[in-house]
């Protein structure tokens, strides 16, 4: 009872910042809890207007399916081509753009002047806060057929290069606009790490008489250890997400062999075509995937380095 009465007296003393959770809390019930109700339209098939005028109680009301959009969905070489650009796309942004804002935060960690730093460090951040269209914009007008780098190559009397609806050529397009967008954004947690390591060590090893370099390969990198790794399996995490705002933005019909994703698949299946139970059984083989790939990576990276999420 005591315990108890503690506890309340705690939340007394404590209100104001547990009220500062209510609109997150608000946020997770009307985005992520309640939708869960709409995974059954993946075990179903949905008809919106099985009763007039209620499509959530026609989710109850509409026939059992099981396992039939699945083995549909599974027999879709289309399906299996987004499922293949999904993990390519992602492998790709890890292995190009991940080490990025690590080496950034780093190396800008080692500039002495203020003033330069903290201007890079603007003008870097400044494209994340840009939508993808306004990105696409910018592309556009270096990349397009009548943009400036087609422009100099048809007056250097050279053929112009389709870059954006050639299918050899998207995906590094998609990997340098990301890199472009979010190195900046992306560092601020390493520079926040670099921030709260104990400058100790660094001040033992200049009288040592290590270099700059030396410091970075056997103070900042090694301190920075964990939170790399939390931020990899994140990453790893998302990695059935290959960036739909972007992709959605930047792919057409001429590379949709090598851009149609398994979000942009979802889109099309289940608004453009309204089939909902095929879009939904997708989504949720998608997020399914998305957790085993969590637990896995945390798994490995706790056996491999000690730390890990939990």
């Amino acid at each position: 009872m005591k315990k108890k009465g503690g506890t309340l007296k705690y939340l007394r003393q404590n209100y104001d910042l547990y009220l500062l959770l209510v609109p997150a809390l608000v946020y997770v019930l009307i985005f992520h809890l309640l939708p869960m109700f709409g995974i059954l339209i993946a075990f179903k098939d949905y008809n919106m207007f099985q009763v007039p005028g209620n499509p959530f109680l026609s989710i109850l009301e509409s026939p059992w399916a099981g396992f039939k959009y699945f083995e549909q969905v599974f027999k879709r070489p289309e399906f299996l081509q987004a499922f293949a650009n999904t993990l390519i796309i992602s492998v790709y942004k890890i292995i190009f753009t991940f080490p990025l804002p690590i080496i950034f935060a780093v190396f800008l960690n080692e500039v002495r002047s203020t003033k330069f730093q903290k201007g890079l460090q603007l003008i870097v951040y400044l494209p994340h806060f840009l939508s993808w269209v306004v990105i696409y914009g910018i592309f556009v007008s270096f990349l397009g057929s009548t943009g400036v780098i087609n422009s100099i190559i048809t007056g250097m009397g050279l053929e112009p290069v389709s870059f954006l609806m050639d299918s050899t050529k998207f995906r590094g397009i998609l990997v340098i606009s990301d890199a472009w967008k979010e190195i900046g954004w992306s560092s601020i947690i390493y520079f926040a790490a670099i921030a709260g390591l104990d400058q100790e060590c660094f001040e033992a090893a200049d009288v040592d008489g290590a270099t700059r370099m030396q410091k970075i390969w056997y103070i900042t990198v090694p301190s920075l250890l964990p939170t790399i790794v939390l931020m990899l399996i994140i990453r790893i995490g998302n990695i059935m997400n290959a960036g739909f705002d972007q992709i959605f933005v930047f792919y057409n019909p001429t590379v949709y062999d090598v851009a149609d994703i398994i979000g942009t698949y979802v889109y099309r299946m289940g608004l453009g075509k309204l089939e909902f139970s095929t879009g939904t059984a997708v989504g949720l083989f998608n997020s399914v995937i998305s957790m085993i790939l969590v637990l896995s990576s945390n798994f490995i990276a706790r056996k491999a380095t000690g730390k890990g999420i939990w």
